[in-house]
């Protein structure tokens, strides 16, 4: 399906050209994004194409504009004092992920009933990183793999566990996260693919939802909800890969790790660790889940410490010892599948 137009138009070219490339080179924005650097061009194209969105800034925005046949207009301003111009504003100095959270939020709030429900055929993988024991580096591996993963494909990371510590990790502040995404999804109005992109962020090019701030915001979330909400990120088509990062505070944590595709279980040799895990296949045995311990490969990720000031800790990652274990893993498993 053809994606619906977005158009960008600021007088200032070098502006309108880089913001307008980063969407489209943006693997999830679900828009055609175009660029206009002058009314006239905008203006002789908006009349022989539909625009679904049209981003604006002030010194472009003219009557001749309030004509067109645009169903969304937003207004980016340069922080001056403006009138009520009956349009959205949004700030025009800010990060391009930003600018697009705020678009995709307004746009979301009118079209409630997604346009684009396929950007096109694609058999998404569901991938699970879990361990039934603590301080195996399960996150560290599993951030690895989803960067790893996205160099080739379309990777959506999704974490769960109580305290990510994802926001002084990287030194964020998200101002939604996958709480956001579950209410919204709850309330069945569709348009899920808009809100989404008000909300993922990116470790360049690995795609993922901000984890919960509290663990209480998604402790009540069922199962059932859970894998209704998967279904519909996987309906998207956008994603060749859906990374879950586990924890066993999400309910029906069982029922989620049956329907991976592939589960990577870091684990320990010490003979704790090990009590955990005979215990853990003996309840896969009672629940009549061998099928989870077929998908399971577990693995030894090596310890790797991280320095803040040696660089993006994500990176640090994939071209480190992990990095290198991870390729090495995912090579000999590309082998046998062959």
């Amino acid at each position: 399906m053809k994606k619906s137009i977005f158009a960008v138009c600021d007088l200032e070219a070098s502006y309108a050209c880089n913001l307008t490339e980063y969407l489209n080179e943006r693997k999830t924005t679900p828009f055609e994004v175009q660029a206009f650097t002058n009314v006239e061009s905008l203006e002789k194209y908006a009349r022989e194409n539909e625009i679904e969105i049209l981003l604006i800034s002030t010194r472009a925005m003219c009557n001749e504009i309030r004509e067109l046949p645009i169903s969304r207009t937003i207004i980016l301003s340069e922080g001056e004092q403006i009138s009520d111009l009956g349009y959205p504003l949004i700030y025009k100095y800010q990060s391009s992920d930003d600018i697009l959270s705020e678009v995709m939020e307004y746009y979301v709030q009118d079209h409630p009933q997604p346009h684009i429900l396929s950007l096109g055929a694609r058999n998404t993988k569901l991938y699970g990183v879990y361990s039934p024991i603590g301080r195996t580096r399960k996150t560290s591996f599993a951030l690895c793999l989803g960067e790893i993963l996205a160099e080739t494909k379309r990777v959506l990371y999704l974490n769960f566990e109580e305290f990510s510590g994802f926001e002084e990790l990287f030194q964020v502040n998200y101002r939604m996260d996958i709480s956001d995404l579950i209410y919204f999804s709850r309330q069945k109005e569709g348009g899920l693919v808009y809100k989404l992109n008000s909300v993922i962020q990116t470790f360049h090019e690995l795609v993922y939802i901000p984890p919960a701030l509290s663990p209480a915001d998604i402790r009540d979330v069922t199962g059932e909800e859970w894998l209704a909400f998967l279904n519909e990120l996987i309906s998207f088509r956008e994603y060749d890969v859906i990374l879950l990062d586990l924890s066993e505070q999400i309910d029906d944590l069982f029922r989620l790790l049956n329907e991976c595709d592939r589960i990577y279980m870091p684990v320990q040799d010490d003979m704790i660790s090990q009590a955990k895990l005979k215990q853990f296949d003996h309840l896969l045995h009672m629940l009549d889940l061998e099928k989870v311990q077929e998908k399971t490969l577990r693995i030894h990720p090596p310890v790797q410490p991280l320095l803040r000031d040696s660089g993006e800790l994500t990176q640090q990652l994939v071209w480190g010892e992990m990095g290198n274990f991870v390729r090495k893993l995912l090579w000999e498993e590309n082998g046998k599948n062959e």
